[in-house]
């Protein structure tokens, strides 16, 4: 089969032009349903969007499933194709089949979805530092200097994450490590996460905490923007301070020095300053 055909699991395959705009549709996994008359409360979502309109990062808001899970209940029948787009699409799917790279952000990026979302529906429910109004969600992810950099959004915590160049020799580094890393923001302390197969297959990365716990985001909405934010601050060197100013970047210590930490309003700059540039 080639791989232009879409391979999803719900019963429109992936496709959205599949879907009509009034196409309501439930999760296979929890049976929640989504009405495009109602639209999601849970993430903000207006009544009268359609399903093949939601965000990219919409997921079920009972159980945090994807997109692809969700089964049509109802809906307008779809008009069919003219004929000559129908011969379009045949010829298409007899192409040969093209060759994809897999994308580590991305991959990495599910894979942290995929541990922390298990670690939250096994241990943290109902736990009173948890936001039940929150969800998993890795955001942001990118390549910066052949690592890859975003952040981490759950119910309890919301960090920074850093995922070293393959290859990077951890030996003699151990879970709570501590160390500065540089980015063109300034320098930042960072934490060693290392889950030795524990939590899933995770390779080492660096944490660095922005918020914990999570009470004031009243939205997952909301959670995201601030961790895009985030991110964005990270890596702008209009962030950066200047020599002389008050926030001079933390210095890279010396062997046998402990680290010194960039205080919270270096990072709260980090967020506020990014949002306020996105913004216009």
């Amino acid at each position: 089969m080639s791989s232009l055909t879409p391979r999803f699991e719900g019963s429109y395959l992936g496709d959205t032009a599949r879907l009509t705009d009034d196409a309501v549709m439930e999760c296979k996994i929890c049976w929640s349903v989504y009405d495009p008359a109602e639209g999601c409360e849970v993430w903000q979502v207006p009544p009268h969007t359609p399903f093949s309109s939601l965000p990219d990062y919409w997921r079920c808001p009972t159980c945090d499933g994807a997109k692809e899970q969700f089964m049509v209940v109802s809906a307008s029948p779809v008009p069919p194709a003219p004929a000559g787009e129908v011969a379009a699409s045949n010829a298409a799917l007899t192409q040969e089949e093209p060759k994809h790279t897999p994308d580590p952000a991305s991959g990495f990026a599910r894979a942290l979805e995929d541990v922390f979302a298990d670690i939250y529906a096994s241990k943290m429910r109902g736990l009173p530092f948890v936001n039940e109004a929150l969800n998993v969600k890795a955001v942001g992810f990118c390549s910066f200097e052949g690592q890859l950099v975003g952040a981490l959004v759950t119910p309890w915590f919301m960090n920074l994450i850093v995922l070293p160049a393959a290859g990077t020799d951890w030996s003699g580094v151990v879970s709570g490590h501590k160390k500065l890393l540089e980015f063109p923001s300034g320098a930042y302390e960072f934490t060693a996460a290392l889950r030795d197969g524990g939590e899933g297959a995770l390779p080492g990365y660096w944490a660095c905490s922005l918020f914990s716990p999570m009470f004031n985001f009243t939205t997952m909405l909301q959670a995201v923007d601030t961790a895009q934010a985030a991110v964005r601050g990270l890596l702008d060197p209009a962030l950066h301070p200047q020599p002389g100013t008050a926030q001079t970047a933390a210095h890279v210590p010396q062997a046998g020095q402990p680290a010194e930490t960039p205080d919270m309003g270096r990072r709260s700059l980090l967020v506020g300053q990014s949002a306020r540039r996105a913004g216009g």
